[in-house]
């Protein structure tokens, strides 16, 4: 990607100065690469940011996704063993499917013969640990989301202050030196601003993915517990 830059007249900004500030010359172009490199050395953190935001976002959302695999016929198949009185089979079924669904599942089918209250608050002591290993992990986005735009705009000030100090050191205080001085620092602010929105949307996605997730452990639950009510054969 190739940035462009209005030229200016060639004696409005020396080279020197250019050189100082971290200004293109007139009429000359910019990549990408370099117009992020023109952020300091600020933006190594907010990359590290970005990378970690990456990590946590794609871990989370494989993770949640296979939390949230669960066979449309496996409530019926419970329901089944456990009417004509096969709990054994019916917990076979639990432990041989790996979510979080049939975790809570095979937790109640272990007490069944106890009160209805005590299955019900053993299957709830399941499922909010699996919400837990759900959501293990996710805070991290929410964190970067928070201190990436921190970081760009600390980077922003902080060039702020060289860009400053230059010119009160070499005398160059043209408008076309604080412009182009100004516009490389704010490089910063926008990585941050960019990484921080990027983190807040994919934590909301998972979380909404989770959300997903815990409604279906509560229709189990409530199809199970209803269950338990009909007699078996």
């Amino acid at each position: 990607m190739i940035f462009y830059f209005l030229q200016v007249p060639a004696d409005s900004l020396s080279r020197a100065a250019a050189a100082l500030h971290g200004i293109p010359e007139p009429g000359t172009t910019i990549s990408l690469w370099d117009l992020l490199m023109s952020g300091g050395w600020l933006m190594v953190p907010l990359f590290l940011l970005l990378i970690l935001a990456i990590f946590f976002f794609f871990e989370r959302m494989i993770a949640i996704r296979n939390a949230g695999k669960v066979d449309y016929n496996f409530m019926s198949i419970i329901r089944d063993h456990v009417t004509n009185g096969n709990v054994t089979a019916a917990r076979s079924l639990a432990r041989n499917t790996f979510n979080p669904v049939a975790r809570m599942i095979d937790k109640g089918l272990q007490r069944i013969g106890k009160p209805i209250e005590a299955i019900e608050k053993s299957m709830e002591n399941v499922g909010k640990l699996e919400i837990y290993k759900m959501e293990r992990n996710i805070s991290v986005l929410s964190l970067i989301a928070g201190i990436a735009p921190m970081f760009g705009f600390l980077g922003t000030i902080v060039g702020m202050v060289q860009l400053f100090y230059g010119i009160s050191s070499t005398g160059e205080y043209t408008l076309s030196t604080i412009a182009g001085g100004i516009y490389t620092k704010m490089v910063t602010s926008a990585t941050g601003l960019i990484i921080g929105l990027l983190a807040y949307v994919g934590y909301n996605y998972l979380n909404a993915q989770i959300d997903k997730n815990v409604n279906k452990m509560e229709a189990a639950s409530a199809e199970f517990i209803d269950l338990l009510y009909e007699p078996t054969k």
